[in-house]
């Protein structure tokens, strides 16, 4: 069933500050949001039940159908039939009988429609998520900084343009990504996957928690990234988790768990190698992946605890830009506009923040035993980062190799914490980072390795002078 985005009503009482309400609800594998502005909670249900519905979404893949390649002939053919495939079909299982021409002229067909509905939806929906925002800061009395940094947001985000335009095609038309596969039974529990053009033989997989400071992330954020990876014969797959209101930090966490167990327990059925995962996060997304590895592998140490998969799954984590001890982060957060008393809320009050700072936990004898589990772990940061200074990969890196696990911190001069993910790789041409994760990843594939030495170097997607100005004007 189609999702649905509803109308904002907005009750105005006076001087009395109106209150927000994110009420998620679900049914069967789609999730509709509805968001409300009302200053009596008790009426909540009543609105929500005679709101009309103004604007759908495509569905999303139902994962209860899905069929291993390994259960029908013809295995080549059918892995290139499943991804060809478009995110508005009904299942996967209908994948391995496509075959002929006439199937595949309908199949186009059906897709071209699909993907032009897609984008007309996606420019509404991100209409309307301007005005509302617009809205919301009005209503809550946001300060001015944060009105500064979204008209920021907004400037950055039209330099960049021409980039994400292309990004965006490659994201909604090509036949190597598959949107929205379902992980989970709660709102935003998808993943997009993006696959090589080579289907000869498994992949390494990397499993990617996108950033946005807890409150913006989304999976289409990575799409950068994965169309990176995949050209470089790497298969990843952007994890989507739900944000600040609509979850907290434990809700992130929880969500990016069943996400890395979806990949660990079934990427083998998209050509991947399930002996060749690696998990990555950016910004607000390196700190959750980080402290659901911590998790997992206290839970793998614990005497009762039931785990679906497994630290040991992970051949390495790579952190970009992310910060790991929350309490070095709060002032310097509250200075930048997340105020104290937001980030405080993700992150379920002050009395959590040692359970969600890696760096700290880590040095509690209590989890000797399950540091002692984790793969080994590369920090990537820019010395010019000012969302997220340099220091926290730094100190996270001469902590973790204090008490005995693999770690280093690799540093790149002059870089801030948009051009290690965004700038450099709209730049085209070579990408320090980008080769310095393949090369750990390729390390021991000779033959991967051959082929990066002639990769041909990335096309420019935005014109130098336009990466310079948004770098001067970003809000991050």
């Amino acid at each position: 069933m189609p999702s649905q985005i509803l109308p904002v009503t907005y009750h105005h009482r006076g001087t009395e500050a109106a209150a927000m309400l994110i009420k998620a609800e679900i049914e069967r594998d789609d999730p509709t949001t509805s968001l409300l502005i009302s200053s009596e909670y008790e009426d909540v249900e009543k609105a929500i039940t005679n709101i009309k519905p103004v604007l759908s979404r495509t569905s999303s893949y139902n994962n209860n159908n899905i069929t291993s390649p390994n259960d029908s002939p013809g295995l080549g053919n059918c892995y290139q039939q499943r991804r060809r495939r478009s995110a508005s079909d009904n299942s996967l299982s209908s994948l391995s009988g496509s075959n002929g021409s006439g199937a595949a002229s309908s199949a186009g067909g059906s897709r071209r429609h699909s993907f032009s509905k897609d984008v007309g939806r996606a420019a509404a929906e991100t209409f309307l998520v301007t005005r509302l925002s617009f809205k919301l800061l009005r209503y809550l009395g946001v300060g001015y900084r944060w009105i500064v940094r979204f008209l920021a947001l907004g400037c950055y985000s039209l330099l960049l343009l021409p980039g994400f335009i292309q990004v965006g095609c490659h994201y909604f038309f090509s036949s190597q990504v598959r949107r929205g596969i379902v992980y989970g039974d709660q709102p935003r529990n998808r993943l997009d996957l993006y696959f090589p053009k080579s289907s000869d033989g498994p992949k390494p997989v990397v499993a990617f928690i996108t950033g946005g400071a807890w409150i913006i992330g989304y999976k289409a954020w990575g799409s950068l990234l994965g169309q990176q990876l995949s050209e470089r014969d790497i298969i990843v797959a952007c994890i989507d988790y739900r944000n600040f209101p609509q979850g907290t930090i434990k809700d992130m966490v929880k969500d990016a768990s069943q996400g890395i167990s979806f990949v660990c327990n079934n990427i083998s059925e998209y050509g991947g190698d399930p002996d060749r995962i690696y998990l990555m996060g950016q910004s607000a997304g390196a700190h959750i992946a980080a402290c659901t590895l911590l998790e997992q592998a206290i839970k793998e140490t614990g005497e009762e605890e039931s785990t679906t998969w497994s630290v040991s799954q992970i051949r390495a984590y790579f952190g970009l830009s992310g910060g790991y001890n929350l309490f070095d982060l709060v002032d310097h957060f509250h200075s930048r506009g997340l105020y104290r008393s937001i980030f405080l809320s993700i992150m379920d009050g002050e009395e959590s923040l040692r359970q969600y700072s890696p760096e700290v936990l880590v040095q509690d004898p209590n989890t000797r035993h399950a540091v002692s589990l984790l793969p080994p772990i590369i920090l990537f940061h820019g010395t010019a980062d000012y969302s997220i200074p340099a220091d926290a990969s730094k100190n996270f890196a001469n902590t973790l190799q204090r008490v005995g696990v693999r770690a280093e911190s690799i540093l790149y001069e002059g870089k801030t914490h948009t051009d290690l993910f965004l700038q450099d790789p709209m730049r085209g041409g070579k990408d320090d980072m980008f080769e310095d994760i393949v090369a750990i990843i390729h390390a021991d594939d000779q033959e991967a390795r051959a082929k990066d030495a002639v990769a041909p170097p990335r096309r420019r997607l935005v014109p130098e002078f336009m990466l310079k100005l948004a770098r001067s004007i970003s809000p991050f």
